[in-house]
């Protein structure tokens, strides 16, 4: 060790929640600890039932992406109409060209 020694800095990190052993003198990651997980399923009555919610969920969500796709469509139209509306409106003129502006 150097004469200039430092205490290590412990960090959690905002990604993985994990916690990092830093030592500022050697500016390197001693040790990495991964959070503890919470075990999802305990038994296996309870995976049964974890997988049937898993599936009504993602039918949930499905079902939600599909409104907003037809509900997409309904803007997108209702704003051509409008934009192709505003269009007709708007008198057709002949574009300048740079020798007319001589």
């Amino acid at each position: 060790m150097s004469t200039n020694e430092t205490k290590n800095i412990q960090v959690s990190c905002p990604c993985c929640d994990a916690i990092l052993t830093i030592d500022p003198g050697l500016s390197t990651v001693l040790t990495h600890k991964l959070p503890e997980r919470p075990q999802i399923v305990t038994q296996l009555k309870d995976a049964a039932k974890f997988v049937k919610e898993e599936a009504t969920k993602r039918d949930e969500k499905y079902q939600q992406i599909a409104e907003a796709e037809k509900n997409k469509s309904k803007v997108l139209e209702a704003k051509f109409q409008e934009l192709f509306k505003k269009a007709k409106e708007e008198p057709i003129t002949k574009p300048l060209k740079d020798i007319d502006l001589d």
